[in-house]
């Protein structure tokens, strides 16, 4: 059974669980555990989204440094790729996904929240990537993901200075999408995610596909594969009958098997 990261399904949605108090500090542990829970919530047919939540009082403030100074540069070259594959763990979930942000979100923290869908702080929350201070770039998505969601310049002023970003300049300039009461963070991730239960998990899954793949390709690429994406779901049970309900029934009616 994991330490400190739990998948927790209740009502078709599933919560992978932060646990490493103080901080939640992402050591090497907390990275391998990431990824079989991440694994599971993409394997589960009864996990339609997934929110990702570091409790009450903090998401992540980082990687876990203490660790890092005992990484020779032989190993960590070793490493890096796996580094990255556990804080984008999110990232591979083909489905919906929200990381519930209270309190800090850091480093390696906030490249975990990256790789969902969607970002919903808590109006106290502080997110950035500090990593500079250390004489470090970020190293697991980082660099790439963030000036995906907010473009190069923003996303080099952040990583020159290392500063952090409060809750309200966070949502102005794209890293979060939504901020509420610290209260309320993960019932408002609950709300997001619960319109998905029950819902066309095929479609969505190649929505995500489409959107995820295009941003590394051309356009023309991208086309491609929306066209490809497109045509698949011509064979599938939820579009003939999300066809058939909307001619039947007008618009949101349509009841889904997940075929």
């Amino acid at each position: 059974m994991a330490e400190f990261v739990r998948l927790e399904v209740e009502d078709g949605i599933g919560t992978i669980r932060l646990d490493r108090p103080p901080m939640n500090a992402l050591n090497r542990q907390v990275q391998t555990e990431l990824q079989a829970a991440a694994k599971e919530a993409a394997e589960r047919k009864d996990v339609y989204a997934v929110i990702v939540y570091g409790g009450e009082k903090v998401f992540a403030a980082g990687a876990d440094v203490k660790e890092f100074a005992q990484i020779s540069h032989a190993e960590m070259t070793l490493r890096a790729k796996g580094l990255s594959d556990a804080l984008g763990a999110l990232s591979t979930i083909p489905k919906p996904t929200v990381a519930a942000i209270t309190g800090y979100a850091l480093g390696g923290g906030f490249e975990v929240a990256l790789g969902c869908d969607r970002r919903i702080a808590g109006d106290n929350a502080k997110v950035g990537q500090p990593e500079i201070l250390l004489g470090l770039i970020p190293g697991g998505g980082g660099t790439q993901r963030l000036a995906r969601l907010i473009g190069p310049s923003k996303t080099k002023d952040l990583l020159y200075t290392g500063r952090f970003v409060g809750a309200q300049q966070a949502l102005e300039i794209g890293m979060v999408d939504e901020v509420v009461a610290p209260d309320d963070v993960y019932a408002a991730a609950v709300r997001w995610a619960k319109q998905f239960v029950n819902g066309p998990v095929l479609a969505l899954a190649a929505t995500k596909a489409a959107v995820d793949g295009g941003l590394d390709t051309d356009l023309e690429s991208g086309l491609k594969l929306e066209s490809h994406l497109f045509a698949a779901l011509f064979a599938t049970e939820d579009k003939k009958a999300g066809v058939e309900s909307f001619i039947e029934n007008g618009p949101g009616k349509a009841k889904f098997s997940g075929n």
